[in-house]
């Protein structure tokens, strides 16, 4: 039989659900008048040979609408590409393809300029979504896109601009993109880079877009071999750090130890030296698998632009993702950083493909967790046994840096479904502010944004 990743908290749910005026426990701020977003890979089958990897089933959203203190809805909705328009006996909707790539993105959902857009990195476009969560298309921001777009974009809090890194195994360089408020296109910056990385997150600060440049490189012996995805650790790409001038484009190179990383927490300027704090691991996709690089701790990077030195020191040594913090303070000196406890993933390379079988119940914990770096603490927020936490995303409400709500879905297995807990970032372990009860299970999954209206 073949194994997927699939299992205990990934399974994937098998219908699009809409419901209206959700049960609520506690008392929604009423301030939080907007849509909790979270994408992540759903499979329409598990038969497909692309269900036997976690990082490429097709994309759902599921959202949840907040209005004057109610939770006015959830709904749940496949990305609709060709290929799963077609699949749901749908019209295809029209865009643009850049590589022959078309692909339901699976990884963020983000909101700009009054519009929704599922993202993933590495050659697709993103697809534009309806307030809804109906797919309208793909989209390249009306030409602005020479190629793909990023997984991960960061918004400067004080410009408005958005920035994104594109990259795609076919080019020799990877692609710095700025959006303005209005989401158009206004730069394209090409980076020249070898071997073709992987690059999953970046940072911004005031001054420098952050640029990671890792041994997880594309792996033309692993594409031959009809390996899904076929990035491996290479031994042979030295691990650099590149500082990339927002005002004139000049980039310097800074050389690292070895090391990995999927996820950014911030960064920012400090005088003469960029901090960047960040989940890293000692190696990553080794043999393109997921389970063989050691296990993930939030480190902080200071990079010394004098001596050009970069110094690693670990911030937390549990292993822990999805690291989010209050994006108001988006590459700015910050105190308070969240993220999701994590264990170990074991998957196994068939032939062929990379399939992941036995995730234990423990792959992703029921914690999480707020990190003081002023004061060098942490406080941990535990759900119950087999309440599997996703990703935290902070949405800022008075002016302190931790005023604000903490926001994530969590699994509820005497429900056998999933709620959509609010934590206040001051009492961050206390009773959450409200819990909405959805009507259906939300499996595991990756990213997510607080879109205001």
């Amino acid at each position: 039989m073949t194994t997927t990743p699939f299992q205990h908290g990934f399974t994937p749910v098998t219908e699009e659900v809409t419901a209206f005026d959700l049960e609520v426990t506690g008392r929604i701020p009423a301030e939080l008048n907007g849509r909790y977003l979270r994408n992540g890979p759903n499979p329409l089958s598990l038969d497909d040979p692309t269900a036997s990897h976690l990082f490429l089933g097709e994309g759902m959203v599921h959202g949840v609408r907040l209005r004057d203190g109610r939770a006015e809805w959830y709904r749940n909705r496949w990305v609709r590409n060709a290929a799963v328009a077609g699949r749901l006996g749908e019209p295809v909707r029209p865009g643009p393809v850049h590589g022959g790539m078309d692909f339901a993105p699976n990884t963020h959902v983000i909101g700009l300029a009054g519009r929704t857009f599922a993202t993933v990195e590495a050659g697709p476009l993103p697809y534009e979504l309806s307030y809804e969560l109906d797919t309208i298309g793909a989209c390249d921001f009306d030409g602005g896109l020479p190629g793909g777009f990023a997984a991960h974009t960061h918004l400067d809090p004080v410009s408005g601009e958005l920035h994104a890194l594109a990259y795609f195994f076919g080019w020799d360089h990877h692609q710095h993109v700025v959006l303005d408020p209005k989401g158009t296109v206004t730069q394209v910056r090409d980076i020249p880079i070898a071997d073709a990385p992987m690059v999953h997150d970046f940072a911004i600060t005031e001054r420098f877009v952050v640029i990671y440049d890792l041994p997880v490189t594309f792996s033309m012996p692993h594409a031959e071999k009809g390996t899904l995805l076929p990035y491996a650790w290479n031994e042979a790409h030295p691990a650099r750090v590149g500082l990339l001038s927002r005002e004139s484009g000049d980039l310097r190179w800074f050389e690292l130890p070895s090391c990995w990383v999927f996820h950014t927490l911030n960064a920012y300027d400090d005088g003469d030296e960029v901090v960047v704090d960040l989940v890293s691991y000692p190696k990553g996709f080794v043999d393109a698998r997921l389970d063989l690089g050691g296990m993930p701790t939030l480190d902080r990077w200071r990079i010394d632009l004098t001596t050009g030195r970069v110094s690693v020191s670990t911030l937390d040594d549990r292993t822990q993702e999805f690291p989010r913090m209050d994006e108001r303070r988006t590459g700015r000196d910050y105190r308070y950083g969240y993220t999701a406890a994590t264990r170990d993933i074991h998957d196994v390379v068939g032939p062929g493909r990379a399939e992941m079988e036995d995730l234990p119940d423990e792959t992703f914990d029921n914690t999480l967790i707020k990190h003081d770096l002023r004061q060098g603490t942490q406080e941990s927020r535990q759900f119950g046994r087999g309440a599997y936490v996703g990703e935290p995303v902070f949405v800022g409400s008075g002016e302190a840096e931790d005023d604000g709500y903490v926001m994530t879905y969590v699994n509820n297995p005497a429900r056998g479904a999933a709620d959509l807990v609010i934590l206040a970032g001051q009492d961050f372990t206390g009773e959450p502010v409200a819990t909405v009860h959805l009507p259906a299970r939300v499996p595991l999954g990756f990213h997510g944004s607080w879109i205001a209206d």
